[in-house]
């Protein structure tokens, strides 16, 4: 496989985060000769319009919103599948995402690639530390941010 990355990350809080992360891909993709799309950009605003009547809901609205850009990102630039490092993490709803991920498949006409890739996690952990890449303490929107400093689920 030709592997690409996409990141798009709009709704990581506060921004200097959303900074770091994006640092960090930067980083990654140059250490590993990964090409990478990049959809910049930071709209708090819309992910907190869609998502504070329901928040319980935000992470399908996360996940929603991200998969869509990487399955529009796929198909525009002839790629034949798209997937996602939400995959990846252990704190993640795969069944969620994975059914997101066929319904964006059939919608747009492009195949959405799943596989589990926590097997890698504690890999990807030590690797990441070996390189110098910041790490996230916290999934990365508001409400997580609240989570992670009090310690329980809102």
């Amino acid at each position: 496989m030709d592997v690409w990355g996409f990141f798009y990350n709009p709704n990581i809080h506060p921004y200097t985060e959303y900074q770091k992360r994006l640092e960090a891909v930067k980083i990654l993709a140059e250490k590993m000769d990964i090409k990478m799309l990049y959809r910049d950009g930071y709209n708090l605003e819309e992910f907190l319009k869609n998502t504070i009547n329901n928040i319980d809901e935000r992470c399908g609205y996360c996940y929603f919103s991200r998969l869509e850009a990487a399955a529009k990102a796929a198909k525009e630039n002839g790629f034949d599948y798209f997937t996602s490092s939400l995959l990846y993490s252990k704190y993640q709803n795969h069944e969620e995402i994975r059914n997101i991920g066929k319904g964006l498949a059939e919608k747009y006409g492009i195949s959405f690639y799943y596989d589990d890739f926590r097997v890698g996690w504690k890999q990807g952990i030590k690797e990441s530390k070996d390189m110098g890449l910041y790490r996230q303490q916290y999934c990365g929107c508001i409400f997580s941010e609240k989570e992670r400093y009090l310690g329980r689920c809102i």
